[in-house]
């Protein structure tokens, strides 16, 4: 998709300062989300966000159930908590904290088997943010030393960059805190996964989904994002 990345003067939201690659990256999420592809330019027609929920929605080919999709998430998660973990059925609320069930010594693996129950990827740990700061840093100053010397600040470069991976990979601190904000976040990125039947969906929830994912991936005020905001 190409958009347009002319600074927008007013303070409404405007996705048009997102950067495209970005934009990209979270459509794919969404084909994986919703189980459907974009073909090559084909939302180079679209202009505003709302022209794009409207195009989503008519590429679900599925039927139209009226139920809750995040209830049926919430379910499907306590379910698989039940399955691994020693806890009452009656503790697992929205409310609940993660970090009161997944604990840190075996916070890992405790996932891992969340994981394969529920047949998806939750992406919910991350490492300590003293670890990215030092590594952020450790990067900046590979770059800044690639003007001095370039093959020992490519050295560097490699380096940090391969420890950032391995921090994200082996990091264990929660990046989200409730059973609600995970199910929120199930919902968005494993839709129909979460669906007691993946071949239906409800219509009247998929912008609203669309609308928390573009904020948060953003870091928009869902509230400005409205139908009418530009995309290019």
């Amino acid at each position: 998709m190409a958009y347009n990345s002319k600074r927008n003067t007013m303070k409404d939201v405007d996705l048009r300062d997102v950067d495209s690659e970005d934009i990209d990256d979270l459509l794919l999420e969404i084909e994986v989300s919703f189980q459907m592809e974009f073909v090559q330019n084909e939302l180079i027609y679209l202009n505003t966000f709302g022209e794009l929920c409207e195009y989503i929605i008519q590429k679900i080919q599925l039927n139209n159930v009226n139920d809750c999709t995040r209830q049926q998430a919430f379910y499907k998660l306590r379910e698989a908590i039940l399955s691994i973990l020693p806890i009452d059925r009656f503790k697992i609320r929205k409310d609940l904290l993660l970090k009161d069930i997944l604990h840190r010594s075996k916070r890992r693996s405790t996932i891992k088997k969340l994981e394969r129950k529920l047949e998806f990827k939750l992406g919910i740990l991350r490492p300590a943010h003293w670890v990215t700061g030092i590594l952020g840093m450790f990067l900046l100053g590979s770059l800044i030393w690639l003007f001095f010397h370039w093959q020992s600040g490519l050295v560097l470069l490699i380096i940090s960059l391969s420890g950032l991976k391995i921090a994200q990979h082996f990091g264990n601190e929660l990046n989200i805190e409730s059973i609600e904000e995970l199910v929120v976040k199930m919902t968005m990125e494993n839709y129909l996964k979460c669906r007691r039947n993946p071949r239906t969906y409800h219509i009247n929830e998929i912008e609203n989904i669309l609308i928390n994912w573009f904020s948060e991936s953003f870091g928009l005020d869902k509230n400005k994002l409205t139908r009418d905001t530009l995309l290019r």
